[in-house]
C-alpha cells in the first residue's frame, strides 16, 4: 500500500500511555516484568484506575492546539489491561476498574471531531494472557526471550495448541478495534518476542486491510509495516522511507508521580524542527494520571510547542524534508513545489546566516511570521562550485525565543551542488 498522504503531511502526533499503572506511577507493564514491584501489586492498581475525569474533548483541543494532526492510544499495553469491553478478555477496565466503562469510543470521537486521526495502540505480546509463554522465538534476540517465565514455556517445552489459541485471541482483539473504531492508523508493539512467521503477521495484515484497506501500520508489523519508528534518540542517519519519532516529554512514557525532568519547549521545538527536517513525524508522548488527566507540565508543554508551530506553520505541513548536512547550520524544510528553502536558527544569528552550495538563485529571504525581508548576496564561486550565499541577521526585535525561520525564496526549483569542488 502506498503511504497515505495524510501521514507524511502531518508532522506532529501525539501518543498517550494511559492504563492502570498511572495509579501508583511505575512503569508500565515493565515494572512487573522486571520485577521492580510484584505482579500482585501492579494489578492491585486495577481497584485505583478511576478515570474520573477523563474528558476526551479536552484532549483532542489540546492535542489540536498543539499543533498535532493525530494521535496515538494505547488501547492495550503488554499487560493486557484492555481499554475497552473486549469480548475476548475479562481483563479490561470495564470489568475490573471503578472507570467501569469503555474509553476509546469518546476518545476516537473527539478526535475526529477536532479533525484529527485516529490512532490506536496495541502490543502484539500479552504477559498476563495464560497462554502466552507458549512458544520459543525462533531465533531469540536476547536471553530474555528465550527464557522469560512471562515469555517462553518452562525448560523450552512449546505447546503449538495454546500458541494457536493466543492468536485466536489476539486476532479477535484486533478485529474488535477495527470494526469499532476504524482506526486510521494501527500502532503494533511487542514484535521482538516472537517472530514474524510466529506472528503470522501476513494473515493480521490481510484481516486488517480487508475490513479497513486505508489503515496505516507500524513498522512494528516487521515486513507488513508502512513507517519505521525510532524511539527515543532522534537517527543520524535518515530512515528509509516513511518515519516516525516517538519521544517522552520526561523521562517516562506512563505518569510517572516523581519523574520531573521534563524536556523543555525550547528542547522541544529544536527535536521537532531537527525530525521534520529530516522528512520525518514526531510522536510527543503524554502519560496521563489515572484520573484521566494531562499533568500541566505536559500540557504546557504541548501548548508552547503549538504556539511556535502556528506561528511558523508555513515551514511544517505541507513540506518535505531539506537541506543535507552540510550546508546550513540548523534544520530546514522545504516546500512541496522545491521552490521555498526554511531554514530553522536556533539562538541568535549574528551578522549573516550562511547557506552554501545553493545553485539556483534567490529571490527574496524574509523572516517566517514577520514578512520582514532580509538583505542576501552571494561572494566567491568557482565553476560548478557556487558561493556562499549570506544572508544578514534578522534584527533582535524579529528573533523568536525558541527557534527563527528564514523563508528563502528561490528563482526556480532547488538546485544544490554536493560535489567536492576542484582537486
Amino acid at each position: 500500500m502506498a503511504m497515505q498522504k495524510w501521514f507524511t503531511d502531518a508532522k506532529l502526533g501525539i501518543f498517550i500511555h494511559w492504563g492502570i499503572y498511572a495509579v501508583d506511577g511505575v512503569a508500565e507493564s515493565w515494572s512487573f516484568y522486571d520485577g521492580q514491584v510484584s505482579h500482585e501489586r501492579y494489578m492491585k492498581q486495577l481497584d485505583g484506575f478511576t478515570a474520573s475525569a477523563y474528558d476526551p474533548k479536552a484532549w483532542a483541543e489540546l492535542f489540536a492546539t498543539s499543533g498535532a494532526r493525530y494521535a496515538v492510544l494505547t488501547a492495550r499495553h503488554h499487560d493486557g489491561v484492555c481499554l475497552w469491553d473486549s469480548a475476548a478478555s475479562g481483563l479490561t477496565v470495564v470489568k475490573r476498574t471503578p472507570a467501569g466503562r469503555d474509553l476509546l469510543t469518546g476518545y476516537t470521537e473527539a478526535l475526529r471531531e477536532r479533525g484529527l486521526k485516529v490512532g490506536l495502540y496495541y502490543s502484539h505480546s500479552d504477559w498476563n494472557h495464560p497462554d502466552y509463554a507458549s512458544i520459543v522465538h525462533t531465533d531469540p534476540p536476547n536471553e530474555d526471550v528465550r527464557t522469560h517465565p512471562l515469555v517462553a514455556p518452562p525448560e523450552g517445552r512449546e505447546d503449538p495448541v495454546a500458541w494457536q489459541r493466543y492468536l485466536d485471541y489476539r486476532n479477535a482483539q484486533v478485529r474488535e478495534l477495527v470494526d469499532a473504531h476504524r482506526p486510521d492508523l494501527l500502532w503494533f508493539d511487542g514484535e521482538w518476542e516472537r517472530s514474524e512467521e510466529q506472528w503470522r503477521m501476513g494473515e493480521l495484515a490481510e484481516q486488517i486491510l480487508a475490513a479497513g484497506p486505508e489503515t496505516i501500520l507500524n513498522a512494528r508489523m516487521l515486513s507488513y509495516g508502512d513507517y519505521a519508528t525510532p524511539e527515543q534518540g532522534l537517527p543520524v542517519e535518515v530512515p528509509d522511507g516513511p518515519w516516525e519519532l516517538c519521544l517522552t516529554i520526561n523521562d517516562s512514557w506512563g505518569h510517572r508521580h516523581a519523574d520531573d525532568n521534563h524536556k523543555s519547549v525550547g528542547q522541544l521545538v529544536r527535536l521537532f524542527t531537527e525530525t521534520i527536517g529530516m522528512g520525518g513525524n514526531l510522536l510527543l508522548d503524554v502519560g496521563p494520571k489515572e484520573d484521566g488527566t494531562i499533568p500541566s507540565e505536559q500540557a504546557d508543554r504541548l501548548l508552547g510547542l503549538g504556539d511556535w508551530t502556528a506561528r511558523h506553520e508555513e515551514a511544517v505541513y505541507g513540506t518535505v524534508a531539506g537541506l543535507p548536512a552540510g550546508h546550513h547550520y540548523g534544520p530546514s524544510t522545504l516546500s512541496a513545489d522545491g521552490r521555498t528553502l526554511y531554514l530553522v536558527c536556533f539562538g541568535t544569528p549574528h551578522e549573516t546566516v550562511s547557506l552554501r552550495g545553493l545553485r539556483t538563485s534567490v529571490k527574496r529571504v524574509t523572516v517566517l511570521g514577520h514578512g520582514a525581508e532580509l538583505g542576501h548576496r552571494v561572494t566567491g564561486g568557482l565553476g560548478d562550485v557556487p558561493g556562499v550565499l549570506w544572508i544578514d541577521a534578522p534584527a533582535a526585535a524579529l528573533v523568536d525565543p525558541y527557534a527563527t525561520v528564514l523563508a528563502v525564496a528561490l528563482d526556480g526549483e532547488l538546485d544544490l551542488y554536493r560535489g567536492k569542488g576542484r582537486d
